[in-house]
């Protein structure tokens, strides 16, 4: 692992302590402020108090950042502790999914995964949906993971109960693979053959409701297409996710139409509805506006 991304480490991750990483903002501020200096610092020693103080940090600031890279032993004593979790870090450009890096801020410094890491830049498509499904609702996750794994795509979902499980059931069970973005403990899920678990900044975090959101948008952004089984109201975390993805343009959005009023108003903000049999994804195509639109 490079300097680089050990001081991306060391600077936004926990590493399993009880400490306050920077924040995405605040580490491109960082990066910002040092790529304007002249000549640039050779490695992680050359980081003084004499340099963030150049760079125009106070003296509290300053000691956070020292005391955050002042742990290259707990670095390595997290990343040895589990063998079967590695990490990618996002200036990893051959590894590291290029569809995540269109979320900008809100792009990881680092994903901790456990399977085949292969499936990372694989094509792919997001699967999101209520927890509390109705049938419907379930037969259409389900006809999403069969057509993933049948035309070749790996599924993501965030295996929560409801559309998230049944279509990453479904596509398993059809010979497809599965990409999980999880919001709470990595090291709790077992190694899954053709499952890749990730979780954003850590292997060791508890579950949150920043957690679970936040790992929605990273589902949304790896999927080419994402498709809703079901959003009855607007709010909740499906909502959340996919009025997300409709105003940032991360992927193209079907979803069922159940006439319910969170899909009609998902359907207002340009999703696509879709009946419940779905045609080969390769055909899928939004619609094209008309020159009123």
């Amino acid at each position: 692992m490079r300097g680089a991304e050990e001081g991306l480490l060391l600077l936004c991750c926990k590493l399993g302590q009880s400490v306050k990483p920077l924040s995405a903002a605040e580490y491109k501020q960082m990066r910002a402020l040092a790529a304007a200096k002249k000549p640039a610092i050779g490695s992680l020693g050359d980081v003084t108090p004499a340099y963030l103080s150049s760079l125009g940090y106070g003296e509290e600031m300053t000691g956070r950042i020292l005391s955050l890279l002042d742990r290259p032993q707990v670095l390595l004593n997290y990343l040895s502790a589990h063998e079967d979790v590695r990490v990618i870090t996002r200036l990893d450009e051959e590894r590291f999914p290029r569809r995540l890096r269109r979320l900008g801020i809100d792009c990881p410094a680092a994903l901790f995964c456990k399977g085949d890491l292969r499936l990372l830049n694989t094509r792919c498509i997001a699967a999101v949906g209520s927890r509390a499904l109705y049938s419907r609702g379930r037969a259409f996750a389900r006809e999403v993971g069969k057509h993933a794994a049948s035309e070749g795509f790996t599924l993501v979902s965030g295996n929560a109960a409801g559309a998230d499980s049944a279509a990453q059931k479904a596509c398993l069970e059809a010979g497809g693979k599965v990409i999980c973005f999880v919001p709470d403990e990595l090291t709790k899920y077992p190694e899954t053959e053709n499952v890749l678990y990730c979780s954003a900044y850590g292997y060791d975090l508890p579950f949150s409701t920043a957690r679970a959101l936040s790992r929605n948008l990273l589902i949304h952004a790896l999927g080419e297409l994402t498709f809703v089984a079901q959003c009855p109201s607007t709010s909740g975390g499906t909502w959340s996710g996919t009025s997300e993805n409709l105003k940032r343009g991360l992927s193209d959005v079907y979803v069922l139409n159940d006439g319910s009023k969170g899909v009609n108003a998902l359907i207002a903000l340009g999703a696509v509805p879709v009946d419940d049999r779905l045609p080969p994804i390769s055909e899928l195509q939004p619609p094209q506006l008309s020159i009123f639109d």
